[in-house]
């Protein structure tokens, strides 16, 4: 079931790189971009009204099913960064995001990531909550 998405404002969050980021040489190790991208997601969620409380009192997980990043440029120590999550497309039991990490206008590191409701018990797709689909369509 693929719904439009109308197109609106561009969810997106400031972070500062630690040295936990990096490696040894202050560049951040490739495996943290996904961790910014997480942060991202979850404050995504939040900001639609739906924190942790809302998906754990109804027994479902989002779980990342899909995962495609372009690695464009590197991120170091104490730098500001941006990362953005908007809804690409979404279904009865997932959503696709677009995502990228951004130092001022230079995208750094950009991709889609697929993620899954999932009953919380038994780990198989489920259907998204109506307040959640309702607020995909809108679009972010």
């Amino acid at each position: 079931m693929n719904s439009p998405v109308s197109k609106t404002a561009e969810f997106s969050m400031s972070l500062r790189v630690y040295i936990e980021d990096t490696d040894a040489g202050g560049i951040v190790f490739y495996v943290n971009y996904l961790k910014f991208m997480e942060r991202a997601r979850t404050e995504l969620m939040r900001s639609l009204g739906f924190g942790k409380q809302f998906i754990f009192n109804r027994d479902l997980m989002f779980v990342v099913q899909d995962v495609s990043l372009k690695y464009l440029q590197a991120a170091y120590l104490d730098e500001e960064l941006r990362v953005t999550a908007n809804v690409k497309d979404y279904g009865a039991a997932y959503v696709l995001l677009e995502q990228s990490v951004m130092r001022d206008d230079a995208i750094l590191v950009h991709g889609d990531i697929k993620i899954v409701c999932v009953d919380k018990q038994s780990m198989k797709p489920r259907r998204m909550p109506r307040e959640i689909i309702d607020a995909m369509r809108v679009g972010v």
